[in-house]
């Protein structure tokens, strides 16, 4: 029987009403999941001692998971993590690259309601969780939400209003679960070759987002990175990576690169990508030093920033990390 290990940080999913509203209730999951156990899984559950709303998520934390998932990996076939669904996607995407040769499932799910809602979406998310970790041949960080599986590093948190609350929109699911479950394999990720190992995150590494906007925004952003303190930068840039012919914005790209910081281009739509030489408007932040992300999403690439800053490397070195395909973030 497959083995199992199901770490519980917090999220909606284990909340219950409160005079002050939804909180987490140390305890609840935990007892409400023995139906999983009654029903046949074997697994163990670790509850954490501080239950966050994941707005709340920080490095520490990522760095906690992580040292989890490390310490047990050897003991376990499939891991769970059952998250808050607000930066689920920041969560999956930083696991998808701080661990690196994974040859095991680690499923991330979480609900839109609580389980102790009569309508609660949590049921069948964390059972779908469960299939999912059981896939021996699944080998890469994934999400389990609203009967779909999606590459953990490609998902995007799309709807707080509906059940459907994630999708990852320049890529397909990788599993969809119906009477019966839907393994899309050959979209999986083969199992690359050397030792798991993982990289804990630097809680000191600072890198930052800058959505461009009309008017002042480029100008405020090219000064923010003008001051060359970031490890790493994200430019929200207009469709296929263009931006005003900015001065103040292009000085700060080009100061701030030579001083290290990684900067990347990304794109502020929904689908599509980042390509240099589309329209002439891209090429300034291209000649300035800013590196084009392709149709990265903002949540990997801040977690693929924050990974690189916590590794050893020279600025070229991880300049050509950064652009290479780590986890199938990206399409190549």
């Amino acid at each position: 029987m497959t083995r199992l290990c199901v770490l519980y940080t917090g999220g909606t999913i284990g909340m219950d009403h409160t005079p002050d509203g939804l909180a987490p209730v140390p305890g609840l999951l935990p007892r409400l999941m023995q139906r999983f156990a009654d029903a046949g899984h074997d697994f163990d559950l670790v509850e954490y001692a501080e239950l966050i709303d994941s707005s709340a998520i920080a490095p520490a934390h990522w760095n906690r998971i992580v040292d989890d998932l490390v310490a047990r990996y050897d003991a376990y076939d499939g891991f769970i993590v059952i998250h808050g669904t607000d930066t689920m996607a920041y969560t999956a995407s930083v696991l998808a690259f701080a661990l690196q040769h994974l040859a095991k499932p680690v499923v991330l799910t979480g609900s839109q309601l609580p389980l102790v809602h009569p309508r609660s979406d949590g049921w069948s998310n964390l059972a779908d969780a469960f299939e999912a970790a059981s896939q021996a041949d699944l080998c890469e960080v994934t999400i389990a939400f609203d009967r779909q599986l999606l590459r953990g590093c490609r998902a995007r948190k799309v709807d707080a209003a509906r059940f459907a609350g994630f999708d990852s929109p320049n890529a397909p699911p990788l599993a969809e679960f119906g009477i019966a479950a839907h393994w899309y394999r050959e979209r999986w990720r083969a199992r690359t070759a050397g030792a798991f190992a993982a990289t804990r995150l630097s809680e000191a590494a600072r890198v930052a987002a800058f959505f461009l906007t009309p008017g002042a925004g480029a100008a405020i952003a090219g000064e923010r990175l003008a001051e060359g303190d970031l490890a790493g930068a994200i430019l929200m840039s207009y469709g296929n990576g263009n931006a005003p012919d900015e001065p103040a914005l292009l000085d700060g790209v080009r100061r701030a690169s030579e001083a290290g910081t990684l900067v990347l281009n990304l794109t502020q739509v929904f689908r599509g990508a980042v390509e240099v030489g589309a329209y002439a408007a891209s090429q300034p932040l291209a000649r300035a030093g800013a590196i084009p992300g392709g149709d990265l999403t903002p949540e990997a690439a801040l977690a693929k920033l924050a990974v690189l800053a916590s590794q050893p490397g020279t600025p070229e070195q991880k300049r050509a990390a950064l652009v290479a395909d780590w986890a199938g973030e990206c399409t190549r």
